[in-house]
């Protein structure tokens, strides 16, 4: 009889997140615990972390020292490994604040550590935002004093001289901003980018308007003169001019936000009609009530839907997954929910569709509900587990859905169902069986010979009735992926070899590991 040559023999793999063998600590729930290398915390901690915001384990400050923590450990033992995590952080992962302030808190740590080289690089990397070098400067002298080393300074130059074009100047420089161009300018002196945008006069006059200076614009800035036009009209004349001249306002480069300010009176479909031709993907799907109750037309919400829709404005926008079940749950009209339900399917392209039988455990508990992804969100952690799960069991006809606190449910899904409507209806089922984490227990219930099981969750388990452990709770030749959805120190299970394996974060990127795994090639970081 053979020992090792069976049919559920497989090449051994390994992936990037990696824990230690036995457990050394307890999960905030009280199971046994795995402590992960510092690049393997400190990536499933940022692509979740929103800064400065607590979580149902963690509070807000002790979350940020941790973060802090790694990024100081990691910067100053592997800089290529930070170069190229947190370019990929804010732009495939579209985290924002958390890249900022880990570049400054790597070039800090390194700084300290007396190390040159590559901090520049690593603070002008992560700026893609014209209101970003503001955010950066601002981070770093509430938390250093003003004294800014100069790699940061020139990381921020480098950024201001890519990013301050007439557009950003008018979108950007607000007076609702402590640091505003100006005073980036005055701050960093970029060189200007030789004939780009006529930058040498577009920064000659932002210090202007910062300092009060009554200069006249220069000729060259055209957007910015037209903008000066339009806010010397008296209030009363504002509507008739936008009427009869919608094109004179986006060449101003008139943003909405601009012209609810310029109007002095309410967003009517005449002001949207104006605006919404120039509006970016993200501001038209957090505007979809807006437009609603202003009433515009059927036809410009058609040409609204066909842009969301798009592949590939889909895809330059980047937006993470849960954004547009975050647009649905706000939207009170169902014109927009095909083209929100498309969008969802193009913005998860690397959920991939298994072969075999898969179980897909989302967890339901308290610690998943009781409160949103940020403060700025309406989605829990648990709407987003399982906007991902239903995703999973939309893309094979073979998935088995299933909701678990301290019992499980068992969710089908019909064929050829809104995706977004389905997220809904799991949802409205949070609560039925109970409040727990029971991770080990929900896998021993659920797994019925499948041939792998996702579990999609804050990993934080109690210990159960079973008291083999999430890692024994499935045959060991079963492959088990936990996608950690809040990066707490303590993983769940042991990780990174065999069959056991962890990724994380809000969107999709993760999930294109697991082909690899399976077709017995060991996977590395997504960057």
């Amino acid at each position: 009889m053979s020992k090792f040559n069976t049919t559920a023999a497989r090449p051994a793999v390994s992936s990037p997140v990696t824990t230690e063998a036995t457990p050394s600590v307890r999960t905030h729930e009280g199971a046994p615990g795995y402590i992960r290398d510092a690049k393997g915390e400190l990536f499933l901690l940022a692509v979740s972390n929103m800064v400065g915001e607590s979580t149902f384990y963690e509070k807000a400050g002790d979350r940020d020292e941790r973060f802090r923590a790694l990024v100081h450990q990691v910067a100053v033992e592997d800089l290529d490994w930070m170069s190229r995590f947190l370019p990929w952080l804010r732009g495939e992962a579209n985290m924002r604040s958390a890249p900022v302030v880990a570049a400054l808190e790597a070039v800090r740590a390194r700084l300290t550590a007396g190390l040159q080289g590559g901090n520049r690089e690593l603070v002008g990397s992560v700026l893609q935002r014209a209101d970003e070098p503001g955010e950066a400067v601002a981070y770093w002298m509430s938390r250093y004093g003003r004294a800014i080393p100069k790699p940061v300074k020139r990381g921020v130059a480098d950024a201001v001289r890519r990013l301050y074009t007439e557009r950003s100047l008018a979108k950007y420089d607000s007076a609702t901003h402590g640091f505003r161009f100006g005073d980036m300018i005055d701050l960093v002196h970029p060189a200007p980018a030789e004939d780009k945008y006529r930058q040498g006069d577009l920064f000659a006059h932002a210090l202007d308007r910062r300092h009060g200076r009554d200069k006249p614009i220069p000729e060259s800035l055209g957007m910015v003169r037209l903008r000066a036009e339009l806010l010397a009209l008296p209030v009363d004349e504002r509507r008739t001019v936008m009427a009869a001249d919608p094109g004179r306002l986006r060449a101003a480069g008139m943003t909405w936000e601009a012209l609810a300010g310029w109007l002095q009176g309410p967003m009517d479909a005449q002001a949207w009609s104006t605006v919404i031709p120039s509006m970016g993907y993200m501001s038209l799907i957090r505007n979809l009530r807006n437009f609603d109750e202003a009433g515009v037309s059927d036809e410009l919400a058609g040409q609204i839907a066909a842009k969301l829709s798009d592949p590939d404005e889909v895809s330059r926008s980047r937006q993470l997954p849960f954004r547009f079940y975050s647009a649905y749950l706000n939207a009170p009209s169902l014109r927009w929910g095909h083209a929100l339900d498309k969008a969802l399917t193009l913005a998860t392209g690397n959920v991939p569709s298994f072969t075999g039988r898969t179980l897909v455990l989302v967890d339901t508990s308290a610690s998943m509900t009781s409160g949103t992804i940020s403060a700025r969100s309406t989605v829990t952690p648990a709407q987003a587990a399982a906007l991902l799960g239903v995703t999973l069991a939309a893309r094979g006809d073979q998935v088995d859905l299933v909701g678990f606190a301290d019992g499980t449910f068992r969710h089908e899904i019909r064929r050829g169902a809104s995706v977004l409507r389905e997220i809904d209806r799991f949802c409205g089922r949070i609560g039925e069986v109970g409040h727990g984490t029971q991770i080990a227990d929900a896998l021993r219930r659920s797994w019925k010979g499948h041939d792998r099981a996702v579990i999609l969750s804050d990993m934080q388990t109690m210990s159960g009735h079973y008291s083999g452990g999430v890692t024994d709770a499935v045959p060991a030749h079963v492959p088990l992926y936990g996608f950690n959805l809040q990066g707490y120190r303590a993983a769940a299970m042991p990780t990174g070899r065999g069959n056991r394996h962890e990724f994380g974060g809000f969107s999709d990127a993760s999930f294109r590991l697991i082909p690899l795994l399976e077709a017995g090639r060991s996977a590395g970081w997504p960057f």
